[in-house]
């Protein structure tokens, strides 16, 4: 089932998805958010679009690619003759018809953040901290498409906020009675994403209190830079993505008995952890600047902290991921010394 918006005239030859417009709002809001952070920071503004645009692209791609890695049967299964051809229904290719998986996003995101950052001369791991928080709102805008279209609903309750689903849909086990209700699980993650992204911005955010009123400044605490604002962001996300998905109706692939997104879940939980710990390690200090050291645009250069930092603050935004590598295997070596 895909909600189609209603106000469309009947004779146009198009059909805009109420999923595509609030996953197009959830962008610009997470992109409106992201530049806040960075130009608090000393970044051009808006230059976070010039990121953006890799990001989303990529993130689109990844996230179709791991949508259709989880749930190989729909694809190449019986019935399916050619899922190569672009052109047929069923093809892998037409992500029109619905299929994406937010841990694949986040692949193909921080792919296109980092070619983003090295064209730009923005450092990863500062443009990954400014992002993290602005995922969470656009999450949370993604999933209420899940609403309008009626899926990625959970298991059947008898609570009092159980979710009344229209008939016939492909996702309900036959033999349910249709006055059976079923738990918003997308409504649990909207909430779950709201909460997280207040609490990111209390935890990690300077706050001022301005007419009796607390401010978020936009500018981090010490502790939270070197991309540990994005690892607060996939620890959050990945517990609450492991209930919710123990708990939704819809068909995924398996390993070792529990759901392919499940164990994604509990990787970003990992993933998250190393980062907060391997960057609390390697950059006990400050970023000194969103830039690398003479890449600001006007040849000014950044306003470096007093505070200590590692001889490696200005590897190439894209080397992020190289460097989170080689830090969690010198820490692993430490650790079992």
């Amino acid at each position: 089932m895909r909600a189609i918006l209603p106000f469309l005239p009947a004779d146009w030859n198009l059909r805009i998805t109420t999923y595509a417009l609030v996953i197009i709002v959830g962008i610009f809001a997470a992109v409106v958010i992201a530049n806040l952070r960075l130009t608090a920071r000393g970044a051009e503004p808006w230059i976070i679009v010039d990121v953006g645009i890799w990001a989303v692209v990529l993130g689109i791609v990844g996230a179709r690619l791991y949508h259709v890695a989880t749930h190989l049967g729909d694809y190449f299964g019986p019935g399916n003759d050619n899922p190569w051809n672009p052109f047929q229904p069923g093809s892998i290719w037409a992500i029109w018809e619905g299929g994406g998986a937010i841990f694949g996003s986040l692949i193909g995101g921080a792919i296109g953040v980092a070619i983003g950052c090295k064209l730009t001369g923005l450092r990863f791991w500062s443009v990954a901290d400014a992002i993290a928080p602005g995922l969470l709102v656009a999450q949370a805008f993604g999933r209420l498409g899940n609403w309008f279209n009626q899926e990625l609903f959970g298991l059947p309750t008898d609570l009092p906020w159980g979710l009344e689903i229209t008939r016939p849909n492909s996702a309900i086990p036959e033999g349910l009675p249709d006055d059976v209700l079923f738990h918003p699980t997308f409504l649990y993650e909207i909430l779950w994403n709201l909460a997280g992204f207040a609490l990111i911005i209390l935890v990690t955010e300077r706050i001022t209190r301005v007419a009796g009123k607390l401010i978020p400044q936009f500018t981090r605490k010490p502790f939270w830079q070197w991309g540990k604002v994005l690892g607060l962001y996939l620890i959050w996300y990945g517990v609450g993505r492991t209930w919710f998905e123990s708990i939704r109706l819809d068909p995924s692939e398996t390993f070792l008995g529990i759901r392919s997104n499940v164990w994604a879940a509990l990787a970003a939980i990992v993933v998250g952890l190393l980062i907060i710990a391997v960057q609390t390690r390697r950059h006990p200090g400050v970023e000194p600047d969103v830039y690398q050291r003479g890449r600001r645009p006007g040849g000014a250069s950044g306003v470096d902290s007093e505070d200590t930092y590692s001889d490696s603050d200005d590897d190439e935004p894209g080397d992020g991921a190289a460097e989170l590598t080689e830090a969690a295997a010198t820490s692993g070596s430490t650790r079992s010394s």
